[in-house]
């Protein structure tokens, strides 16, 4: 079924500003071995400095590769580039529930340095399972359907009584189709986005942008975030879509205002749940991945929407990194 809430999906990348810095991560999920077969899953991530003279320089970037049983929903391999051994202690831990604890107690400390390969772990869980959309779009049963109980008003698409629920079958949620996927990267800038290798066919992408400035003595930023699928004839749509614009006081450390605009979405319910991006004005910058947990949950949320209000508890580091280049 071919149907695609929200407005239109970004057509390309803005220029990156001079005094500026620019976060941008992938999750790829591929199956070399067939649908069938483990998921093959690469993150990347760059932090990207362009200075006010426009000259850019990387501060800092990293390479995760993992391999997954998905019908266990377990990590059957993982290392990172730079290499740390002490990645290898999420070998056999859970992809998806748990995965986050399991990150703590393997690398105390991760989440707090606040560096890509934290934001890179911390989107880990839901752009693996994500690919879950590559046995839906085949007709396969996916995990979801074989719950006794689903997590009905979880978010907006989980909503009681709306179009996924009443859709719901023995295969999992309705399959909705939206559009083609413009590409990321602008051709006019090859150091706008890290580089990254074309999807398979029954790949998934999670993308995501972040880009920092300072004007008039605030903070401000603009976050990108697309999913996307690749379907057997090597076609790439859009799963989910949110574009954020932000205002923030550095000193203070804490949000001024935040507007969210819909990109595609699967259901006619989701793209109401951009309003729920209002409640950051006033919220504090640090300690943000927490009470997205606790606090941005019902039908008034987005899941995916409340993943990139968890990336923005970087912010205030990263913008520190930015005001020390000055």
């Amino acid at each position: 079924m071919t149907n695609h809430p929200g407005n239109p999906p970004v057509a390309s990348t803005p220029p990156r500003r001079p005094s500026s810095i620019r976060r941008t991560t992938t999750h790829d999920s591929n199956r070399p071995q067939g649908l069938d077969g483990p998921v093959a899953h690469v993150a990347m991530g760059r932090d990207f400095l362009t200075g006010a003279d426009g000259q850019a320089r990387v501060l800092d970037e990293t390479r995760i590769e993992a391999t997954v049983d998905y019908s266990r929903v377990a990590i059957v391999a993982i290392a990172s580039i730079p290499p740390d051994p002490a990645l290898g202690k999420l070998a056999g831990k859970g992809a998806y529930s748990g995965f986050r604890r399991s990150v703590e107690e393997a690398l105390p400390g991760e989440m707090a340095s606040h560096r890509v390969r934290a934001q890179l772990l911390d989107d880990f869980p839901p752009a693996v399972m994500g690919n879950g959309r590559a046995l839906r779009a085949v007709g396969k049963r996916i995990g979801i359907a074989r719950r006794k109980t689903l997590p009905v008003d979880q978010c907006a698409g989980w909503a009681d009584g709306g179009t996924l629920i009443q859709g719901f079958s023995e295969l999992g949620p309705p399959m909705q189709i939206g559009p083609r996927c413009p590409p990321l990267a602008d051709s006019g800038d090859p150091l706008g986005w890290h580089a990254f290798a074309p999807l398979a066919p029954h790949g998934t992408r999670r993308a995501r942008r972040i880009d920092l400035w300072q004007d008039g003595g605030m903070g401000h930023g603009d976050c990108f975030f697309r999913d996307s699928h690749v379907d057997r004839s090597g076609v790439e749509t859009v799963i989910h879509e949110w574009w954020l614009l932000i205002v923030f006081d550095p000193r203070l450390r804490c949000f001024v205002s935040a507007e969210a605009e819909a990109g595609p979405l699967p259901y006619p319910e989701c793209p109401a749940s951009g309003n729920s991006a209002s409640r950051l004005a006033g919220a504090s910058i640090d300690g943000l991945r927490r009470a997205v947990r606790q606090d941005y949950v019902g039908p008034s949320t987005c899941t995916h929407l409340n993943d990139t209000f968890r990336a923005l508890e970087d912010v205030g580091a990263l913008f520190d990194r930015l005001a020390l280049s000055a």
